[in-house]
């Protein structure tokens, strides 16, 4: 048929013309809306700027045809064949395209908003900076496709064929690619927040930079993929396989890792804080330098996992065996200004083997608990112990008490594992009406236990108990300002320790205290040689079962805890007693 006689029929009201040859024809520019082409040789033909609205095209022939900026909205193209058409700036929002073969299109800036090409062929198609939001996808063919910086949000390509395809920055907002092929795709710096990629298959894939945050890859296989510096918060890896996946500089925060098999990934400087590692494989993974602030691992498999240099400051763990894990130091603590982690240990030296498990055990269960001013420490030992009695068999131990430029830190060890966030919360909670209810009835309980040194010269009861001597003075004390302060407060602090604690408590408690006065330029000599000794020998003196306690701490201890300077006052201090 001539153009001419299908324009004029046209225009005489007949929209009917399908199954007509019209390979090769020029209809730039012309009118056609709601005409029926079904089944129609278009082949060659120019339709570009053509108006082919609400349009019937199921099965027409378009190969090699020019639609550049068509207008198809609505329109029906099941079945067509459009291979090597030039489609670019076209719109077909709206419009079904099921089982179409675009085969080497160029789709360029072209809007399939809304768009059904479920089934379609779309082998290395062009659709760069193209509009496929909320597009149906469905098993799609894909292969090699260019899609960069293409907007996919909300689409559907579920169990899609994407292999080989390109992907950069494109926004896939919300996609659907359950089960889809991304093998050896690029998907460098695409957005797939909140995406569904579960099943889908991304072996070799290439999402560095990408953002995939609070998507959902479970039971994904992303062996070898490479993730350098992708945003995975949130994001959920249930069983899925990361087996030498790249995670250098990952941030994978609060990403939920459940039974994920990690096997010889590469997590250097990678950010696991508060990631969820529940029967995760980390064995042989690359974790140097990564942060794993209050991750939780329970049955993680760590064998022969690197770990030198992580930050595991409030992580949780539970059954985890480090007995394989390669690891010469961690650090413990993490300054938030600054973001950068803190407090190597062991300082001065590198892990023994076995070590880091031991260390482990003591450091899981650290409850930090902020002051803005000193507190009152007889008030705040019964706060701790109404925590100890609404817990059940939970026992806290001092471990340290700092000033900081924003008051000040009190750190607690727990027998068990606890939540330390919740403890610490009840004990700020309780604090103040101890303080209140103990300042109103101190002399009363001083009375009781039989305290009259400090009843400001009020009759006791009965005769006081033996008490330790108070420290002497000390040349090494500072003579005013804030170090006067610290030491004062820490000097207050290890008396209490000494007082009230079983060695196997207070060597390390004592060491670290006079471990931070040195870190603050306060000399410890004096204090450790004379004022230590001497509370140690009295307390020893007036307690026999403390004195057999001191006797068989002596035996027992490591050599390491002997050679500490608290260990050598505990042996200066049995030396005194003969």
């Amino acid at each position: 048929m001539q153009v001419k006689e299908l324009l004029d029929r046209y225009q005489q009201g007949e929209r009917n013309f399908s199954h007509i040859d019209l390979a090769g024809a020029s209809l730039s520019g012309a009118n056609l809306r709601n005409i029926d082409l079904t089944g129609s040789d278009l082949c060659g033909a120019n339709l570009s700027w053509a108006s082919i609205t609400h349009s019937q095209l199921t099965g027409a022939i378009l190969r090699r045809a020019d639609l550049r900026s068509a207008a198809l909205t609505g329109s029906n193209l099941n079945q067509a064949i459009l291979s090597g058409a030039n489609l670019s700036k076209v719109d077909l929002r709206m419009a079904s395209l099921q089982e179409a073969d675009l085969n080497w299109a160029v789709l360029q800036e072209a809007d399939l908003t809304g768009c059904d090409l479920t089934g379609s062929k779309l082998d290395q198609i062009n659709l760069e900076r193209a509009k496929l939001n909320g597009a149906q996808l469905l098993r799609a063919e894909l292969m090699e496709a260019n899609l960069r910086r293409a907007s996919l949000t909300g689409a559907n390509l579920t169990g899609a064929n994407l292999r080989e395809s390109h992907m950069e920055e494109a926004s896939m907002r919300e996609a659907i690619l359950i089960g889809a092929n991304l093998i050896e795709a690029n998907l460098s710096g695409v957005n797939l927040r909140l995406a569904n990629l579960s099943q889908a298959d991304l072996h070799r894939v290439v999402l560095t930079g990408a953002d995939l945050s609070e998507a959902t890859l479970d039971s994904a296989d992303l062996s070898r993929a490479n993730l350098t510096g992708a945003y995975l918060l949130k994001t959920s890896f249930k069983n899925s396989h990361l087996l030498r996946a790249n995670l250098q500089d990952a941030y994978l925060l609060r990403s939920d890792l459940t039974e994920a098999s990690l096997r010889g990934a590469d997590l250097r400087r990678a950010d696991l804080s508060g990631a969820y590692l529940r029967d995760a494989t980390l064995s042989e993974a690359d974790l140097r330098d990564a942060y794993l602030l209050e991750s939780r691992l329970i049955r993680t498999n760590l064998d022969g996992a690197k770990m030198t240099g992580c930050c595991t400051h409030n992580w949780h763990l539970e059954e985890v065996d480090f007995s394989k894990v390669d690891c010469r130091y961690v650090f413990t603590d993490f300054n938030y200004a600054t973001k950068s982690p803190k407090e190597r240990y062991p300082a001065g030296r590198d892990f023994e083997p076995g070590e880091l498990g031991r260390h482990r055990q003591v450091k899981e269960s650290i409850v930090e608990v902020s002051f803005k001013e000193a507190p009152n420490w007889q008030a705040l030992v019964f706060a701790l112990a109404q925590v100890e009695l609404e817990s059940h068999e939970l026992t806290l131990t001092v471990q340290s008490f700092e000033s900081r430029e924003d008051g000040y830190l009190l750190q607690l060890k727990a027998n068990h594992v606890v939540n330390a966030k919740l403890v610490a919360g009840r004990i700020l909670q309780l604090y103040p009406e101890v303080l209140r209810r103990f300042n109103s009835r101190r002399l009363d309980i001083f009375r009781l236990l039989n305290i009259s040194g400090l009843l400001n010269n009020s009759a006791p009861s009965s005769a006081p108990a033996p008490q330790p001597p108070p420290f002497p003075p000390s040349r090494e004390q500072p003579t005013s300002g804030k170090r006067l302060q610290v030491y004062q407060e820490v000097v207050r602090q290890i008396q209490y320790i000494l007082a009230n604690q079983a060695p196997e408590q207070f060597v390390e408690s004592v060491q670290r205290l006079l471990e931070y006065l040195k870190s603050q330029g306060i000399s410890t000599e004096e204090l450790q040689k004379k004022a230590i000794v001497q509370v140690i020998a009295h307390r020893a003196k007036q307690d026999r079962a403390f004195g057999e306690n001191l006797v068989r701490w002596q035996k027992t201890a490591t050599e390491s805890a002997r050679l500490s300077m608290v260990g050598e006052a505990i042996w200066l201090a049995l030396t005194l007693q003969g």
